[in-house]
């Protein structure tokens, strides 16, 4: 049995929600999201609140009602709230910049690295860092995790990109060989 599973979903004011068959659209404020859920599971809208139930008994329909429950329960949060995800750049002459619809990164390699960036999201830079923002989770975690990516944090000096208040552990590094006589 599914702990998160069992738990109804509140529809706040403002949210649309359609269910069609294997279809659930949530449409609020800042948006609508799709998603096509499996077979095994049941959504159903009683008055402000959404149900997810089994419908088979196989070995993956558990987790399968959790991950249904969870990922519905974000869309709602998402067309009303939003996601956001800030990154922080840390080292000498590393920076980022925003070009038309390109995310420009200058991290310490011979050449500039390009992200376009999806139509979905939302990208600030400033001295800071870089703040990702959108109403669907995955792509806002995705996206973040594609940037940090291609310099993360390195153990010895810290240089690179970090989720900001991640916690890099440091390594202390080589000892100078004392001369004894």
């Amino acid at each position: 049995m599914s702990r998160i599973g069992k738990k109804p979903i509140q529809i706040e004011s403002g949210v649309e929600v359609n269910i069609e068959k294997n279809d659930i659209k949530i449409k609020g404020p800042k948006g609508e999201l799709k998603f096509k859920f499996s077979d095994e599971i049941s959504v159903e809208k009683k008055d402000q609140e959404i149900i997810v139930t089994p419908k088979k008994k196989l070995k993956t329909t558990p987790a399968m009602w959790g991950l249904t429950r969870a990922l519905i329960q974000n869309m709602i949060i998402g067309v009303t709230q939003g996601f956001e995800k800030k990154l922080e750049i840390q080292g000498v002459g590393y920076k980022a910049a925003i070009q038309g619809e390109n995310i420009r990164l200058d991290v310490g390699f011979s050449h500039p690295i390009e992200f376009k960036i999806p139509s979905s999201l939302k990208v600030e830079v400033d001295k800071e860092g870089i703040t990702i923002s959108g109403i669907n989770k995955q792509e806002v975690g995705q996206f973040a995790a594609k940037i940090r990516a291609t310099r993360p944090p390195e153990p010895y000096k810290g240089k690179g990109i970090r989720y900001k208040g991640e916690k890099v552990r440091r390594k202390e590094g080589k000892k100078a060989a004392t001369a004894e006589s």
